[in-house]
């Protein structure tokens, strides 16, 4: 969850990033995050500036400017380490023991008032939601169809996941299902930021293997390995296992033709929070689509639509940057992967569509009392 950080105690490194954060801004950091913010000013800004976002900074003056080039400056000596390596995150890095409860810390630098509610975060994610009606009203509306009952269960301990041996089934990793646009109002949908492309009509847009009782899950992810012979450039020859990916027993009848499948393996959360604070003028300076300074790495970034402003704006999170802001990735998370409606996705019966009758039947976990929504406001800023 994102904690603010005060940097009265910070180290240069800290005081140099904060440069690069706008201005006025306390800098947040989600859950345990110490990732490394290394922009460089200096790189060559795209060609305009897309869907009207800048791409050039002017909240730093040309001595700030000055500063952060020297310090993010790439390193040509790689017999030491960096000064800055081992307090990555400034004053809010942690300073605990490497263990494997490492990526779930507190921010070094918070408030005690700011650790309780960093708890009460830790808590939400990690607790178990039930199925409709329920005793524990404040916990239910699971489902109807989704892929785990917990946040934690998919990212343990806060960390990855990893992929799954031969066979069927995985904790933390998915089937994204997904077809590309057929006709010309589908395109135009997709070049104006509406979608990113386009749900299975059946399974939606990822294939769910749970199921509340009294409805089948909608199939099982597979995972089949074959060994290949690559060549790398030195001539020498390896084995590399390459999958194939299908579902099986679908619950629904076969997917259409046109549908994708593409796996997606829970990403870490640390660092998410750093991530945000990035100004979006750094990254999209940055971008290099066509590789004109030809040093191999063509960066392009994903404008994506707000879901609640309409406004178009610059995807940073997900596998392919697909959502705005850590709250808009968790909302999608929330519906997607447990059944959970949000204020930013509004629906309590989540992926399940129109051809999956007997799920919109099933009763939600929507309380008055407590807002419109089975994850309302007070819980989505407590896990964001």
């Amino acid at each position: 969850m994102r904690r603010p950080i005060d940097f009265s105690r910070r180290s240069w490194r800290a005081e140099i990033a904060g440069l690069l954060l706008p201005r006025n801004r306390r800098y947040p950091i989600w859950r345990d995050a110490t990732l490394l913010l290394a922009i460089t000013l200096s790189a060559p800004a795209m060609a305009g500036e897309p869907a009207g976002l800048p791409t050039s900074r002017t909240d730093l003056t040309p001595e700030d400017q000055a500063r952060v080039l020297a310090v993010t400056k790439p390193t040509t000596d790689f017999t030491k380490p960096e000064p800055f390596e081992l307090m990555q995150g400034g004053a809010g890095t942690s300073r605990k023991d490497v263990n494997r409860d490492a990526f779930s810390q507190p921010s070094a630098n918070i408030t005690f008032e700011e650790e309780g509610t960093f708890k009460l975060g830790n808590a939400l994610f990690r607790k178990n939601w039930v199925s409709s009606p329920s005793s524990t009203q404040a916990s239910d509306g699971l489902g109807p169809l989704f892929n785990e009952r917990a946040c934690q269960n998919c990212h343990l301990k806060d960390g990855r996941g990893r992929p799954p041996g031969s066979g069927t089934g995985s904790t933390s990793m998915f089937l994204r299902l997904a077809r590309d646009a057929s006709n010309a109002e589908e395109r135009a949908e997709l070049a104006n930021h509406k979608l990113l492309n386009f749900p299975d009509p059946v399974y939606g847009s990822q294939l769910q293997d749970l199921a509340v009782p009294g409805l089948k899950g909608e199939g099982r992810m597979r995972i089949d390995y074959s060994e290949e012979k690559v060549t790398l450039g030195d001539g020498a020859v390896v084995l590399l296992r390459k999958p194939r990916y299908s579902v099986e027993n679908p619950g629904y009848g076969p997917l259409d033709p046109r549908t994708t499948l593409s796996p997606r393996l829970t990403p870490p959360m640390i660092g998410l929070g750093l991530i945000e604070e990035i100004a979006p003028a750094d990254i999209l300076a940055l971008a290099d689509p066509h590789d004109r300074d030809r040093d191999g790495i063509s960066g392009r970034p994903n404008l994506v639509r707000e879901e609640l402003s309409g406004a178009i704006t610059l995807g940073r999170f997900g596998w392919k940057a697909q959502a705005a802001s850590i709250r808009q990735q968790a909302a999608d998370a929330f519906a997607g992967d447990i059944g959970i409606s949000t204020p930013e996705v509004p629906k309590h019966w989540g992926d399940c569509t129109e051809a999956e009758k007997a799920c919109l039947t099933l009763p939600n976990g929507v309380q008055e009392r407590l807002g419109a929504a089975e994850a309302p406001p007070p819980v989505m800023d407590l896990v964001t």
